[in-house]
């Protein structure tokens, strides 16, 4: 079990243990460390950015002095989204790229994600090395030497690539609600846009160091949807604090489920023959129809636990090109290494181009199945596997619905609780059996009724 690094890097409240500059600057050093040994002891360059917490300066200048102690070259891209830290490690033929940052938590909270030489989210056995390698740190010095690192323009190559995309001016006649989080965004996605001629009309574009994700962003779009129905846009867009995912709305001010934004990828790439392996990658948490909206298309759905590294991985191993979260991580693998909002949001507007069809109209074409989801907080998380009356009642249900729905059961990664999802075509159905599951996991675990 993963000491520090959680689904998606190590993540926390600032001033707690981990997320500190005294930790960082030990995770510094142990990364250096790491290089050190993976490099046979050449010099190596780290690329580093973060979003716009105001804890950001200090963590990033900790984690440049600790990789300065194993003379590791550093450049630093200041504010950036998380996709361009990926791109920009390519660009660079850096050994190591870092976000500092911790996606759509709120502000208090700041986390660091870690790319491979080839912009590959790290695994686990990559993640436990530095682990043990962390562990064998000292304490830091009480005032931590300076950092020395050399500026880079991660964001300036990153507009003109995602520009390219698209030929300028092509979306002249367009008006296009962004909603930027208060985040990594505020320069990168408008900018995108204004080449390409879109009037635009921004929601969350004044970060203080302190707002990102505050009342705006991908968890909160309802300002969104307000904005796009008032002034009458085509679309509007959503990121998250560090841009590598995005929720969109319709014009008529319609949040578009991820699940449906995913089925409609798949399908298209299908009918274009542009779909490689047949196959999109998802997760666990995706809605049944995801998978009857690709098959019925002629592709397969292949599922995968929740988090963007395992979509991603899996796409590799099938070679699959396009994968992801319905939580709206989505990965073009022909484009990028990673999630990337601002590429998914080019690639809706693309469809919307080449069908002549507005995103309501597309919406529509995805049916998603009736979904009900209940936590319960436990006192004790005991393996499912023992819980046999639990068990025999999901094996009930699952078939009573068949193949036209499914039981989703799991503990949390991060809190005691039990998540319970059903999903099946008929919502009396649905209803039903979610309630049937709890109280048979009430009769084995001790839950705790606030």
């Amino acid at each position: 079990m993963a000491k520090y690094f959680g689904t998606d890097g190590i993540r926390g409240r600032f001033g707690d243990s981990l997320i500190c500059p005294q930790f960082a600057y030990r995770l510094g050093c142990a990364l250096g460390n790491y290089l050190t040994k993976i490099r046979f002891g050449k010099t190596s360059t780290v690329v580093i950015g973060r979003d716009t917490r105001a804890s950001g300066v200090a963590l990033s200048d900790a984690l440049i002095s600790g990789l300065n102690r194993h003379e590791v070259h550093v450049h630093d891209a200041s504010v950036v989204p998380t996709p361009a830290i990926a791109r920009s490690v390519i660009d660079q033929h850096a050994d190591l790229g870092i976000a500092i940052t911790a996606s759509h938590n709120p502000s208090c909270d700041n986390g660091i994600k870690l790319f491979d030489h080839c912009a590959h989210k790290l695994d686990v056995a990559q993640e436990s090395l530095i682990e043990s390698l962390i562990d064998n740190e000292p304490e830091p010095p009480v005032n931590l030497p300076s950092a020395k690192f050399h500026p880079l323009d991660a964001s300036g190559s990153y507009i003109n690539y995602l520009r390219s995309l698209m030929d300028q001016d092509s979306l002249s006649d367009w008006r296009v609600v962004l909603d930027l989080a208060n985040g990594a965004t505020v320069k990168t996605t408008p900018a995108v846009f204004q080449c390409w001629g879109a009037e635009l009309l921004l929601i969350g574009d004044k970060p203080d160091g302190l707002n990102i994700n505050d009342g705006v962003g991908s968890e909160c779009p309802a300002q969104l949807a307000e904005a796009v129905l008032k002034h009458k846009a085509h679309i509007g867009i959503a990121h998250d604090g560090d841009g590598d995912r995005l929720v969109v709305c319709d014009e008529g001010g319609t949040i578009v489920d991820g699940d449906i934004i995913l089925a409609l990828f798949g399908r298209y790439a299908l009918n274009a023959d542009t779909l490689k392996s047949g196959t999109l990658v998802s997760t666990i948490h995706s809605n049944l129809g995801l998978d009857h909206a690709v098959r019925d298309a002629g592709g397969q759905v292949d599922r995968v636990d929740v988090g963007d590294r395992n979509v991603a991985n899996r796409m590799r191993e099938l070679g699959a090109n396009i994968g992801g979260e319905s939580s709206g991580h989505i990965i073009f693998s022909d484009y990028a290494t990673t999630g990337d909002g601002l590429l998914a949001a080019v690639k809706i507007i693309e469809l919307m181009c080449t069908t002549g069809k507005a995103l309501s109209e597309l919406r529509k074409e995805i049916t998603l199945f009736p979904q009900s989801a209940t936590n319960l907080r436990v006192a004790e998380k005991r393996p499912l596997v023992e819980l046999k009356y639990f068990q025999s009642v999901i094996k009930a249900t699952e078939q009573d619905l068949g193949d036209e729905g499914r039981v989703l059961v799991r503990y949390s990664g991060t809190e005691s609780k039990l998540r319970l999802l059903v999903e099946g075509k008929d919502d009396l159905q649905v209803a039903k059996a979610i309630k049937v599951i709890e109280i048979a996991a009430s009769k084995e675990l001790d839950v705790i009724h606030s």
